[in-house]
């Protein structure tokens, strides 16, 4: 657990060593006036390498300082100041960090008991045996006693690499190492690229999908008479026999006729006028008497649309029922053609029997 001390205040002395002062500065200026305690040797100073190494090397980092255990919540320490030596040697990198590693409680009314552990990361850029200068730390407890904790000074030994210039041959440099793949690091991919060709699959048959939807090829479609009479069913009653509407009743009926005119008898009738188209009628199977009916019926829409002539309620009462008669007759004389068709294919299969 590493975060500042909570329960204890961190002073820093204002001498180098813990003898040679009787006041306490905290890091905010102010000074703590107290008595000049007894000196307390303690043992177990810590020099802790941040590198796990079997041996120091210059440049590697350690944590110098030191341990206490059941320390009193709310006691008071001062540290002891750090000169480096502008010439090289030992080189403190940080101020003093205090960190909690554990916290006991008490019984209800006694102070909670602390492990701390303090210290600095110090290093050194050149080889040799350095004597770390010792650590006096004073101490002050809840009960106003002032004590100096010193700390035996230990030793450090930088090293550097080794190099046997007997054997030692220059190398060029290597290349990049290659691993081999791992299931691991494989899975992902193949994910990735199984869901890419998932979507990809899906869009395409989305895509055929609408495309077949729209093509008259795949289209299944309703009969030409089916299509005209549920167009002309939207205009039964006398909703639209109204003179503003009767414009919209009549183009909505010759045009379901129009259509049922250019797919039954393959007649241009959408682009021609209606001279046009009965001139062409002329030549087909329709029956004249009914030809007649839907002409006048063509007539009248064409006077209402572009003459804005108003047609009766009489006149608008039967036009529908010519429509559909047109369309029914029309479709029953196939009907009837087809069946005797298939009476003449029965005859004559029986008769060659």
């Amino acid at each position: 657990m590493r975060k500042a001390l909570i329960f204890i205040s961190l002073f820093v002395a204002l001498a180098a060593s813990a003898q040679q002062t009787d006041t306490l500065v905290s890091a905010t200026g102010d000074s703590l006036v107290v008595m000049k305690g007894r000196m307390v040797p303690v043992t177990g100073a810590l020099l802790q390498p941040l590198q796990e190494r079997d041996s120091v090397l210059v440049a590697d980092q350690l944590l110098y300082g030191f341990e206490l255990k059941q320390v009193e919540e709310g006691t008071q320490f001062g540290f002891p100041q750090w000169e480096n030596d502008p010439k090289g040697g030992v080189t403190a990198l940080t101020p003093w960090i205090v960190d909690t590693l554990k916290v006991t409680k008490q019984k209800k009314g006694m102070p909670k008991l602390l492990d701390i552990k303090a210290g600095m990361v110090i290093t050194s850029f050149d080889e040799g045996l350095y004597e770390l200068p010792q650590i006096a730390v004073q101490r002050l407890s809840n009960d106003g006693v002032l004590d100096t904790l010193v700390f035996d000074p230990m030793r450090l030994d930088v090293r550097t690499m080794p190099v046997d210039t007997a054997t030692f041959q220059p190398h060029d440099i290597k290349d990049i190492m290659r691993y081999p793949l791992t299931v691991a690091e494989v899975l992902p991919w193949v994910g990735a690229f199984w869901l890419f060709g998932t979507l990809v699959t899906l869009a395409v048959c989305l895509v055929m999908m609408r495309r077949r939807r729209n093509d008259p090829e795949y289209v299944r479609r309703d009969p030409p008479h089916i299509v005209a009479l549920r167009a002309l069913d939207k205009y039964r009653g006398n909703a639209m026999w109204a003179p503003e509407k009767q414009k919209a009743f009549y183009t909505g009926i010759t045009d379901a006729l129009r259509e049922y005119i250019a797919e039954r008898y393959g007649v241009g009738a959408m682009e021609m006028t209606t001279a046009e188209m009965f001139d062409n009628m002329k030549a087909t199977d329709a029956p004249a008497d009914l030809i007649a009916e839907i002409r006048d019926l063509f007539e009248r829409a064409d006077f209402v649309k572009f003459a804005k002539f108003t047609a009766s309620d009489e006149e608008n009462a039967a036009a529908l029922p010519v429509a559909v008669r047109f369309v029914t007759s029309t479709y029953q004389a196939d009907v009837e053609e087809a069946a005797a068709g298939d009476d003449k294919e029965d005859v004559v299969k029986e008769g060659g029997e």
